[in-house]
C-alpha cells in the first residue's frame, strides 16, 4: 500500500510531531509500504506545496497523521481529508476537536458521569483580571496549589503550576499566549497512570497495558522538559502495579471514554489516581506522541506489539472503515 505520513504543524509540538512521523514513517516501510513523507511547516504551509499535496494525498491509500495540537489532532486536517476522500488513521472530525478541547471533553464526560480534574475555564476578559479567576476558582471550590493550561494543545506546553496569587496571574497570562481559552485545575496528588486504547480492523477496542509516570524529580511536575529532555530522569513503568478492581475500573473508564467522545483507531486517556479518592480523567489525546519512546508504544510493546505492529494495525483498521 502507499501510505502518506502527514508530520510538523503549525502548533508548538511541532518537532514532537517530526519525531512521529519519522518514526511512523519507518515503520511503514519496515512493514513492506511505501511511505509518502509530508510535512506541514511552522507557519501552517504544505512543504511540497498545496497543490502538489492534494495530489500525492488522493495517489495513496491512506494516511497516517503523526500531527499533535491544534491543526493536526483538532479535527482541521480530518475534515480536509474527508473532502478528499482520503481513508485516515484515527478520530474523525468530531472527535477530534472535542478531544483537543480540554474544557470541552470534561463537560462531556462529566455529562456522561466521568469524574474528571475538578477545575474552571477562563476566557476573553477572565483572563486578565486575576482577582476574578480566584472568584471564579471559589466559586468551585478549587484551592490552591493549581495547575493552569491552554485549553486546547498538549506536551505541557504554556502548563504552570501555581501556589498564590502573583504565580497564578503569570501562570496564566503564559497559558494565555497559546491559546485564549485558559484551564485552571485542581492539583491532583497521587499516581499518574496512562492507558492506551487501541481499535482493531474487526472493530473490537482494547485497552494495552497500564503505565505510570515517575516523573523526573528535577523538574517541577510532568512538564515538557521532563517528558523530552535526553538528560530528563522522568521513569515509565510498564505495566504499571494496579490491584485487579483499580485496574478493572481505569480499563473500563477508558473504554467508556473512548466511546462517549466517539473516538476511532486509537487514542490515551490520561488518568490521576488520589491516595483517599477514586480516579478521575485528566485528559484524552486523540492522537498521542508516536515516537518509539512515548508511551502509547511503550504500553503496547508491554502486550507484546512491536512498533510496527501497533502501525500496521492503525494502517488496517482505518482501511477497514473506509
Amino acid at each position: 500500500m502507499k501510505v502518506a505520513v502527514v508530520m510538523g504543524g503549525a502548533s508548538p509540538e511541532h518537532h514532537v510531531s517530526l519525531a512521529s512521523g519519522k518514526g511512523i514513517a519507518d515503520a511503514v516501510t519496515e512493514l513492506g509500504h511505501t511511505a509518502v513523507p509530508l510535512v506541514i511547516d511552522q507557519q501552517g504551509d504544505w512543504a511540497d506545496g498545496l497543490h502538489e499535496s492534494i495530489d500525492l494525498l488522493r495517489s495513496v491509500d491512506v494516511v497516517l497523521i503523526g500531527l499533535h495540537g491544534e491543526y493536526g489532532e483538532d479535527g482541521r486536517l480530518q475534515g480536509f481529508l474527508d473532502q478528499l476522500k482520503v481513508p485516515y488513521v484515527g478520530s474523525g472530525v468530531t472527535a477530534s476537536a472535542v478531544g483537543l478541547d480540554k474544557h470541552l471533553t470534561k463537560a462531556v464526560l462529566r455529562a456522561h458521569g466521568i469524574p474528571v480534574t475538578p477545575g474552571v475555564r477562563l476566557f476573553g476578559a477572565e483572563t486578565s483580571d486575576t482577582e476574578a479567576a480566584v472568584q471564579k476558582l471559589k466559586e468551585a471550590d478549587v484551592e490552591f496549589p493549581v495547575f493552569v493550561k491552554p485549553a486546547n494543545g498538549g506536551s505541557s506546553f504554556g502548563v504552570g503550576r501555581a501556589t498564590d496569587l502573583a504565580s497564578l496571574a503569570d501562570a496564566i497570562a503564559a497559558a494565555a499566549e497559546l491559546d485564549p481559552q485558559v484551564l485552571v485545575e485542581k492539583e491532583m496528588v497521587g499516581r499518574e497512570i496512562d492507558l492506551a486504547v487501541l481499535q482493531f480492523p474487526d472493530g473490537r477496542v482494547e485497552v494495552g497495558p497500564p503505565l505510570e509516570i515517575h516523573s523526573d524529580p528535577a523538574q517541577p511536575f510532568f512538564n515538557a522538559t521532563a517528558k523530552y529532555d535526553a538528560e530528563s530522569a522522568t521513569q515509565f513503568v510498564v505495566p504499571a502495579p494496579l490491584d485487579p478492581e483499580l485496574a478493572e475500573l481505569l480499563n473500563r473508564t477508558a473504554l467508556e471514554v473512548f466511546e462517549v467522545l466517539g473516538c476511532q483507531g486509537l487514542a490515551r486517556v490520561d488518568f490521576f489516581v488520589p491516595a483517599d479518592g477514586k480516579p478521575v480523567v485528566n485528559e484524552i489525546n486523540t492522537l498521542p506522541g508516536f515516537t518509539p519512546a512515548s508511551q502509547f508504544p511503550r504500553m503496547w510493546a508491554a502486550a507484546g506489539y512491536s512498533y510496527a505492529d501497533v502501525v500496521g494495525v492503525l494502517i488496517e483498521t482505518a482501511v477497514a472503515k473506509s
